[in-house]
């Protein structure tokens, strides 16, 4: 795609193919506006699953006219539209920058004109605007994301898309059409969402086995000499650095808690994904916790940092890489869990299934169905055998390393011989793993001879960190997003004072 500026015109212009289904081939696309963006032509030449298809639309004032070929069949007409309305053919994607550049300025409740050739013209409303900053290395961008709502003819089709300072497009997302079309410099490797800035952040790449780990460090501030250190532990699956469930970067404000009681941060981005190197899809628990220990290695050269006082902090089902880290090596101090599982992995998949049918409209033999496949699942993981049996979609997805140590994994296993602090904080109003886990993780760790154990159960929070009413999933867009609850962030903190005392 390109944008120019050719005499009084400005031209938007683009070339490329879509993959299969859709099998798009787009030889030529543009569309021509006026000094102040009111449309003047749109031409372009496509095949569609081979079939060639064309159309040439003239605009005169508040009119349209549309020459349309495809294959052998040409057809013609001619709409009434808006003035300066914003020519988006469907899936042309060089046209959206014509409505890039239209946004900026433009709050919530603004509406647009869209018009599309051949079909007509329809609306596109702003229903939220949201800074959002991206970090390519070398430099940093700061966009806005548009949250809009099209208007087409099976009804209204969400839209988002993130402009930068000159007006550009910079990501398009169309959520019902399953498609993400990303500009090529925040495709890169190196680029990444800032969603929590933190004064004393530094990006830094950590050597693992193999590879580097992307991470931001962040540094406790106003402190001299050797701080202590937390390790905010990573593991598979679409999250970086910043762990961001439902839009809150629930490590960007741990570390930025943590920070601020005095304490030096480490949050990376987990093995084969954003920055960080490594293979995902061959890892198992294992080795995700290697990595940790890595962190923890560099941590311990740094002339910052206190090499006896580092701890890990695990949120979620991060907990199993963690306490395989913390048991490998007395180098970690302490361990601290925040809404952990605490079943082994195979009881654990089953109680998740259990939880999900309960919420379902499925009669009682759809939801035994469900349940005797999962467990099918399950076996097949831990005995490497029936994989035939089961579908071929559920098979990719769960013969894999990681899967197959999950359902492996049991704490009692880890906890009974781990030597160091043992924190499981929990909300009482988690309802996607219940606080009976910290529970039961407690009752582990307090089996131990001679080692500290603390349970923290948060009254009205949910398992986002956040003061709820029901804690269910549904209700997660309702609540505000300024910081997890400061009781959590007390509770963590205070413990770790205690478990790390300065000497």
């Amino acid at each position: 795609m390109t944008i120019s500026r050719v005499g009084d015109e400005w031209i938007l212009s683009g070339s490329g193919f879509v993959r299969p289904p859709l099998d798009l081939s787009t030889m030529r696309f543009e569309v021509r506006y006026g000094p102040d963006w009111e449309p003047r032509r749109m031409a372009f030449e496509s095949a569609l699953r081979g079939t060639p298809m064309a159309i040439a639309t003239t605009f005169a004032g508040t009119s349209a006219s549309n020459a349309m070929t495809q294959g052998d069949q040409q057809a013609s007409n001619t709409h009434e539209i808006s003035p300066r309305a914003v020519v988006i053919p469907n899936n042309f994607f060089a046209a959206y920058e014509g409505l890039a550049v239209r946004l900026p300025g433009l709050e919530r409740g603004a509406r647009l004109p869209i018009y599309v050739p051949p079909v007509g013209e329809t609306t596109a409303s702003v229903t939220a605007v949201t800074p959002r900053r991206v970090s390519l290395g070398d430099e940093t961008l700061d966009l806005n994301e548009y949250a809009i709502t099209i208007m087409n003819s099976t009804g209204a089709m969400p839209a988002e898309m993130w402009v930068d300072g000159r007006g550009r497009m910079a990501r398009l997302v169309l959520p019902t059409a399953s498609l993400v079309v990303i500009r090529e410099d925040l495709a890169h490797v190196l680029a990444r969402e800032e969603r929590v800035t933190i004064p004393g952040d530094d990006d830094v790449f950590i050597p693992a086995v193999g590879f580097v780990l992307g991470a931001t460090f962040t540094k406790a501030p106003g402190t001299t000499g050797r701080a202590p250190a937390i390790v905010l532990v990573s593991g598979p699956g679409p999250q970086d650095r910043d762990y961001v469930l439902h839009g809150l970067p629930i490590y960007g404000h741990l570390a930025q808690a943590l920070s601020s009681r005095g304490y030096v941060v480490v949050r990376y981005d987990p093995r084969g994904t954003g920055r960080s190197g490594g293979r995902a899809e061959s890892s198992r628990i294992d080795e995700y916790a290697q990595d940790v220990q890595s962190i923890v290695d560099w941590l311990r050269r740094r002339d910052d940092v206190d090499r006896d006082r580092i701890a890990v902090v695990a949120f979620g089902d991060t907990g199993p890489i963690a306490l395989t880290a913390a048991r490998r090596t007395n180098r970690i101090k302490a361990v601290a869990l925040i809404n952990s599982p605490g079943l082994p992995g195979r009881e654990l998949m089953l109680e998740r299934q259990r939880l999900a049918l309960a919420e379902s409209t499925l009669s009682d033999a759809e939801r035994q169905a469900r349940l005797e496949l999962q467990q099918a699942v399950i076996d097949a993981a831990l005995s490497d055998e029936g994989w035939e049996r089961l579908p071929e979609e559920v098979r990719r997805q769960a013969d894999t390393q990681w899967f197959r140590s999950w359902v492996a994994f049991d704490p009692a296993q880890i906890v009974r011989r781990l030597e160091q602090p043992l924190l499981a904080v929990h909300g009482s109003l988690d309802t996607e793993v219940p606080a009976a886990h910290a529970e039961a993780l407690a009752e582990l760790g307090r089996a131990r001879r001679n080692r500290d154990t603390r349970l923290v159960i948060l009254d009205g929070i949910n398992h986002l960190l956040l003061p709820a009413r029901t804690g269910r999933t549904d209700e997660y867009a309702e609540l505000p997003r300024t910081g997890i609850a400061p009781e959590a962030v007390d509770a963590l903190a205070g413990w770790l004072d205690a478990a790390l005392p300065r000497r």
